[in-house]
C-alpha cells in the first residue's frame, strides 16, 4: 500500500472511522484510515507519507499527543490535525504551540474539518518549496571561493569596495570583479538581494545547528 499523497485517519472508534473517510472520499481525497497510532507509524515508509494526519487525541495506547512527538521527531514535514473532545482542548492547545497544524473540537462540521486539512497540505507544499530554495541557494554559495565569499561577507555588512579591498588587502578593481561573480552566482540582482540570501543562509545554518485512491481501514 501506498499513503503518498493520501489522508491518514487515524481513530479508535470505528464509526468515526468510517464517517470521516467517507466524507473525505466523496471530497476526492486518498483516505486511509487506521485503529490505532502503532498502526499508522508500522504502515508508514520514508518516501511514501501521507498529505496530512488527522488524530484523534485519546486513544488506547499511543495517543493523538504521542503520535505527535514521534512524527516530530522522525517525519516533521507531515502535518497533523487533532481531533479533540471538550475535556481535551488545553491538551490541543499545548499540542498546537509543539507544531500541530491545527485541533478540531468535537462535534465540527465536514466543512470545518476539509478547511483545516486544506490549510495544513497548503502550508506543508509552501514549506518545502522554501526548503528547497534554500538547499538550492545553499548549494550556489558553497561554489564560491574562500575569498568571494569573504567579499560577499563584508559587502553584507554594508562596506564599500574599498574598505573591502583594505581589509582583505586587494585592490578595489579586483573587489568589483569579485563582487560580480558573487552577484552572478547568487543570482541577486542587487545589494539588498544579496542581504536577503545572506539571511536565508544564516536559517539554514541555524537549522542544521538545531534540528529538531479508495478507503481501507487496518
Amino acid at each position: 500500500m501506498t499513503l503518498a499523497s493520501a489522508i491518514a485517519i487515524i481513530d479508535d472508534d470505528e464509526p468515526v472511522r468510517d464517517s470521516l473517510s467517507l466524507m473525505l472520499s466523496n471530497r476526492g481525497y486518498g483516505v486511509y484510515a487506521f485503529s490505532s497510532a502503532e498502526k499508522f507509524l508500522s504502515a508508514l515508509q520514508g518516501e511514501q507519507l501521507p498529505s496530512c494526519v488527522v488524530c484523534d487525541i485519546r486513544m488506547p495506547g499511543m495517543t493523538g499527543l504521542e503520535l505527535q512527538k514521534e512524527l516530530a521527531k522522525k517525519w516533521p514535514m507531515v502535518p497533523l490535525v487533532l481531533i479533540t473532545g471538550h475535556g481535551d482542548v488545553a491538551m490541543a492547545v499545548s499540542a498546537l504551540k509543539a507544531g500541530a497544524h491545527d485541533f478540531i473540537e468535537k462535534p465540527f462540521s465536514p466543512d470545518r474539518l476539509i478547511e483545516s486539512i486544506s490549510s495544513a497540505i497548503g502550508e506543508a507544499e509552501s514549506q518545502r518549496n522554501q526548503d528547497q530554495e534554500k538547499m538550492r541557494l545553499a548549494a550556489r554559495i558553497n561554489e564560491l571561493s574562500d575569498r568571494q565569499r569573504q567579499v560577499m561577507d563584508l559587502a553584507v555588512k554594508g562596506h564599500s569596495n574599498k574598505e573591502i579591498a583594505l581589509a582583505l588587502k586587494i585592490s578595489p578593481r579586483t573587489v568589483e570583479t569579485y563582487r560580480a561573480w558573487v552577484m552572478e552566482r547568487t543570482g541577486a540582482r542587487n545589494i539588498a538581494d544579496l542581504v536577503r540570501i545572506a539571511v536565508r543562509l544564516e536559517e539554514i545554518k541555524a537549522n542544521r545547528d538545531h534540528p529538531h485512491g479508495g478507503t481501507r481501514d487496518y
